[in-house]
């Protein structure tokens, strides 16, 4: 947005013409529209509890309907302003090659992780265990958690639910720094019923995949591939929208 404010007021300057309310006008329309789009989505998963469809926090938006409505934003604004077109056209294009040329694309800083990394871990039991053998030819799902986490606490129960209702997903629960004591004691006081729990007491998974804050949620494929990540707390919305494209 900076980038396209800078070389809208440029190309703007010398008819008195900038484009910064355009573009936060753009950006506050878009955020509405992604997000009650998504909600209405999956408005059963919001259905018993109504209120947290306003807690962003979870990431659910759906970016078609963003981009939809701030390009319609745009060109209200620029229909009713002729001047207008010329600088909000270059500023949006120059916006959109610095985001690109900005890695933001790339989720976590993991553009170069792409396969499930090699690292050892271990169960409760304190048995050596990889991701790869957990796999089992199934799409899969990383959850790097922490037990002095909130937001992992609050997450939780939604992938615990997760778990016993997707027979197709694998989820794995990686405790980071943590030991398997700890880490008993806290699935015994909550009463979650987890499988495929394991201890990185040395956060070396997190490390691997590039991941700097809990929890995070990595999806792969049936190869094994990265194909989607999350980084927060996940609604039962943002996980069930994530499982079905990584179908």
């Amino acid at each position: 947005m900076m980038v396209a404010a800078i070389v809208g007021h440029l190309v703007g300057r010398p008819n008195r013409v900038g484009i910064s309310n355009v573009l936060l006008d753009m950006l506050l329309a878009a955020m509405l529209a992604a997000r009650i789009v998504f909600v209405a989505l999956w408005f059963d998963q919001y259905r018993d509890a109504p209120w947290s469809a306003l807690d962003i926090r979870d990431g659910g938006f759906n970016s078609w309907a963003g981009l939809a409505a701030a390009m319609a934003v745009a060109i209200w604004h620029a229909s009713k302003r002729p001047e207008l077109r010329k600088p909000l056209s270059l500023g949006m294009l120059a916006g959109m090659l610095a985001w690109t040329m900005s890695g933001a694309p790339g989720t976590l800083g993991m553009g170069a992780q792409t396969a499930l990394p090699a690292v050892e871990l271990k169960t409760l039991a304190g048995q050596t265990a990889s991701l790869a053998a957990l796999s089992h030819g199934k799409p899969m799902v990383v959850n790097l958690w922490a037990t002095w986490c909130p937001p992992c606490r609050r997450e939780m129960p939604v992938l615990a639910e997760a778990q016993q209702r997707q027979a197709g997903v694998t989820f794995v629960f990686v405790s980071q720094g943590d030991d398997a004591a700890k880490v008993q004691r806290y699935l015994s006081s909550s009463q979650l019923k987890l499988e495929n729990v394991l201890i990185d007491s040395g956060s070396e998974l997190g490390r691997a995949v590039g991941s700097t804050a809990l929890p995070t949620s990595l999806f792969y494929d049936a190869s094994g591939n990265l194909v989607n990540s999350h980084v927060g707390a996940l609604s039962a919305a943002t996980l069930a929208d994530k499982l079905v494209a990584l179908r």
